[in-house]
């Protein structure tokens, strides 16, 4: 006991100066006892307000940086017992697994005059508190019910929202501490695998707010480099500028010291912690049996005695108290988190008034537009102005979107193609069965950009399928029935034939395709007009309408434009179909021309530029069209048809015996054809046939994408977007009677929900107004 001694009489050596000294001291003493007095109830003042402000943020959802206290640890290291412990009282929380589930914000306030502990709890999205709850069983049975009841409700194993209960005892210290779930490494039985991710997520996410103040615990027993959980710590707070460590269960470790030097270098967690870093070391009452609230505290106290006389007494050379004695026990915790906090609520106090000014003037403007969308409900006259001036600035932002913008941002927005095929629901092209990748396929586009890789994609898959095989029954089908019609001519109208039905089958679905998918590009646009509206909104607001909050109308206003984009695509398949029809009918001259056509159009689209950053040349070379099939180039048939083996079965006749020539009723085999297709001669072989077929096929596919589809296509989508829109999205919405104009804002249940809106603001306003008022006081006061 010298050293206790010792430690004790430190205070008597100030009465022995002489007697002016001692009236000097007594002077200060009164002037420090009155300034902590002041500083006190400053403080709780500041605390009470805090208060306010927190219970206010929970209950609407608002994010202040209020100063706090998180409590962080694995589970079954203490946390609990910590809880308790700054409450002065037990209320079983362990039992009810509290920390695994919902974070607790325990709001402790003390009060004097109460004896007894009052646990109040906040009621769910409310700012009010309940009634006063006197016993800790139901303090534990609350907690309880709580937590199942949104458990069930979310289906979920654990929930970020938290519970927040509010204790007022002559006992407690004014601390707000946010008990989150402990980690744990493995879920319970009946839980989902998920859990432990789904809690150290959570309590990242509760912790990682610069303005929060971490309290980690860790039982003694755990060697630092053998920690679960401090990583988990680091990644949040690397250097530990705002985290303060608690070693629990001290007592636990205090028998493995027989040396000085083996306490300070444990108390000094030299080499893993940090050299600024000094933790604190706990024990608490390991006695669960029921005792009084008073008892309790007396445990708690008489616990951290102990632990001083153990390592004064029992261990050689006690320890180094003027460097670690500051940081041992529950009672030095406790005076250092309520003095943390004191600090942290006095400096952020002029940054919250000024933020709690501004934000009492966005939700008086709130409330201001909430009550003008009420009156506006019995205006139709401003109802309908608002409403078209709304739809014509979508329409605005559509088209600026088509032209080209920027703005919102494309890697949030955007799509890639391979993002566009699958939300699309369509899939690949109709008859390609190799992969696609068209230029910049996957940068995140959208609007006019997104559109033109769609078109460039539709060519690269129309050149990428060439005429299909064509069985010999159906050539000699064909032939056979135009053999009698006029020799050569008869034959190469045949083989146009064979040619112009290809092109029908293959060619349709093509069509259908991109038709579909340029529609989905242009309904995606919708959103972001809504979007850039929005931010046009925030930045001007003055200027542009207000029409948030009018769920009917966004509904009308979207069906009205989706129903305009499905018309559009329904036009285009039948415009292309007939560009289809044209280029194959029998009336046709398509397949006797000889001249090629003029490149430029499709020379000028391949200047669609390539932005993709990991492009190939092997990709490069994927989306080319083969070189024979360039447009402006008729593609060599026998290069370009898939030719069927011409080795003669026993049940199949040989490109000899398959021959078209009718001279004195005798079929001979006529020479092998030579130059352009219409030259072909009155004796023809299979082979020959269907390369010439094969070429008819390529100059239809090439009239048709090069002088009729691409600009079908634009002006079949686009120029409606531009010129007829807004009148379609007019005559859709406002040419109508009043009464079925007002349905899309007078919906059953339309003007209950803005009223509802409208009690949240009053009330989110008042209580934001009343904590202004409390912090311009507290902020005279600093």
């Amino acid at each position: 006991m010298a050293t206790s001694n010792g430690f004790l009489t430190t205070p008597t050596k100030t009465t022995l100066n002489d007697k002016n000294s001692s009236s000097s001291v007594s002077r200060k003493h009164h002037r420090s006892h009155q300034k902590t007095t002041e500083s006190s109830s400053s403080f709780k003042a500041r605390f009470e307000a805090y208060n306010r402000l927190q219970a206010a943020a929970v209950a609407f959802g608002e994010k202040l940086p209020i100063p706090e206290i998180v409590a962080i640890g694995g589970q079954s290291d203490g946390k609990s017992s910590l809880l308790e412990a700054l409450l002065g009282f037990r209320f079983n929380v362990r039992e009810v697994e509290m920390g695994t589930r919902r974070p607790l914000i325990l709001q402790m306030v003390h009060d004097p005059t109460a004896l007894d502990p009052r646990c109040r709890f906040q009621e769910e999205d409310s700012e009010e508190y309940g009634t006063p709850l006197m016993s800790a069983s139901a303090v534990a049975d609350t907690i309880k019910s709580r937590t199942d009841t949104l458990l069930k409700k979310t289906k979920t194993a654990v929930s970020p929202k938290p519970i927040v209960m509010r204790a007022e005892y002559a006992h407690c210290p004014n601390l707000t501490i946010i008990d989150t779930p402990g980690f744990v490494l493995k879920a319970k039985k009946g839980e989902p695998e998920s859990t432990p991710e789904e809690i150290l997520s959570m309590v990242k996410s509760l912790a990682t707010p610069p303005h929060r103040i971490l309290v980690f615990l860790q039982q003694s027993s755990v060697e630092w480099c053998s920690s679960l959980w401090l990583d988990a710590i680091r990644e949040i707070d690397p250097t530990f500028r705002r985290t303060v460590i608690v070693v629990s269960k001290f007592d636990n470790r205090l028998r493995e010291f027989t040396e000085r030097w083996e306490v300070d270098s444990y108390l000094s967690a030299s080499g893993y912690l940090g050299e600024n870093t000094r933790p604190f070391f706990v024990a608490l009452p390991k006695d669960k049996s029921t005792v009084s609230n008073e008892e309790f505290r007396h445990q708690i106290s008489q616990v951290d005695l102990d632990v001083l006389h153990h390592l004064q007494n029992s261990v050689k050379g006690g320890f180094d108290e003027e460097k670690y004695k500051s940081q041992i026990g529950f009672s030095c915790l406790k005076d250092y988190l309520e003095s943390e906090l004191q600090k942290r609520y006095k400096e952020a106090a002029p940054a919250t008034l000024a933020l709690l000014q501004q934000r009492c003037s966005e939700v008086t403007t709130e409330l201001n537009s909430m009550d003008s969308k009420i009156q506006a409900t019995s205006d139709v006259a401003h109802l309908r102005r608002s409403s078209m001036l709304f739809a014509s600035s979508i329409c605005n932002h559509l088209g600026s979107l088509i032209d080209g913008a920027a703005d919102p941002d494309p890697e949030q927005w955007g799509k890639t193609t391979e993002e566009e095929r699958s939300e699309s629901g369509i899939g690949s092209w109709p008859g390609v069965s190799t992969s696609l990748k068209p230029p910049n396929a996957t940068l995140r586009l959208y609007g006019g950009a997104a559109f033109e890789r769609v078109m460039h994609e539709f060519r690269c898959a129309t050149y990428s399928i060439e005429c299909p095989p064509v069985s010999r029954e159906k050539v000699a089908n064909i032939i056979l029935a135009h053999a009698g019609r006029g020799g050569g001519r008869g034959i190469v109208e045949a083989a146009a034939e064979i040619a112009r039905a290809a092109a029908r089958s293959w060619l349709a679905p093509m069509l259908d395709t991109s038709c579909e998918r340029l529609a989905f590009v242009l309904r995606n646009l919708f959103d972001l007009a809504i979007e850039r509206n929005h931010l046009s909104h925030a930045n001007y607001a003055k200027k542009i309408v207000d029409m948030e909050g009018y769920v009917g109308f966004h509904a009308a206003l979207r069906h009205s434009y989706n129903s305009f984009i499905h018309n559009l695509s329904k036009e285009c398949k039948q415009l292309v179909r007939h560009h289809l029809d044209s280029v194959t009918s029998s009336y046709s001259q398509i397949c006797y021309e000889t001249d090629s056509i003029t490149p430029y159009r499709y020379q000028h689209s391949t200047l669609f530029l390539e932005l993709s950053e990991h492009k190939t040349k092997t990709s490069r070379k994927e989306n080319i069209p083969n070189k024979d099939m360039t447009p402006g180039k008729l593609v060599d048939p026998r290069e370009a048809y898939m030719t069927i083996p011409e080795t003669p079965s026993p049940d199949q006749p040989s490109d000899d015996n398959f021959v078209i020539k009718k001279e004195n009723d005798i079929y001979k085999r006529p020479s092998r054809i030579h130059g352009n297709n219409n030259n072909l001669r009155s004796g023809c072989s299979y082979s020959e046939i269907c390369l010439s077929a094969s070429q008819h096929f390529a100059r239809i596919r090439e009239v048709l994408i090069e002088r009729s589809v691409t600009s079908a296509l634009n002006s079949g989508f686009l120029t409606p977007c531009r010129e007829r829109l807004m009148v379609a999205l007019g005559l859709d919405l406002f040419a109508v009677n009043d009464e079925k104009f007002m349905d899309m804002f007078v919906a059953p249940g339309a003007i209950d929900v803005l009223q509802n809106e409208r009690e949240s603001l009053q009330k989110r306003q008042k209580i934001l107004h009343t904590c202004l008022s409390e912090f311009k006081s507290i902020a005279r006061s600093l």
